[in-house]
């Protein structure tokens, strides 16, 4: 194949698309184009090292994805990539175990609780304004709260 006056063999393009799909995999980040940018280049080193046919090479390329690609998730299913961050995107999850302030009655299992600067629908037992409550969970957009369970009295 010419391309800009400069002869490139069928081999040489996949190693690069195989370094396209890598650059693309720093690009958008999703930890699967790397296995099939390496797919390619694997099958164009085997294209220069042996006379394969274009349909063998699509072959070959096939069978190192899949591989590569089924290596790949059972790797991250043992050893997963662990972030620093892991509840960074999850932001009802951070909310969990925070107290929060009724501002409006809970009654019949719903009311709204103020958290931080935002005024959330909350589920709970019924609880009077100004109430101050925990948050357990969450139901979707609406977060779930309980009491805040007094001290015991000291024995003093």
């Amino acid at each position: 194949m010419n391309i800009g006056g400069t002869e490139i063999s069928g081999d040489m393009l996949w190693i690069i698309l195989g370094v396209i799909l890598l650059i693309s995999e720093m690009i958008a980040p999703g930890a699967y184009l790397m296995f099939l940018g390496g797919a390619a280049i694997i099958t164009g080193l085997l294209g220069f090292a042996l006379p394969l046919p274009f349909a063998v090479q699509l072959l070959v390329f096939a069978i190192c994805s899949v591989a590569s690609v089924y290596v790949a998730k059972r790797w991250f299913d043992v050893y997963p990539i662990l972030s620093s961050a892991p509840l960074l995107n999850a932001r009802i999850a951070q909310m969990i175990g925070q107290t929060v302030e009724v501002i409006e009655p809970i009654e019949g299992g719903s009311g709204r609780v103020k958290v931080g600067d935002s005024v959330w629908s909350a589920t709970g037992p019924d609880a009077d304004t100004g109430t101050r409550m925990k948050i357990v969970g969450a139901e979707g957009n609406r977060l779930a709260v309980e009491p805040i369970e007094a001290l015991p009295a000291s024995d003093d």
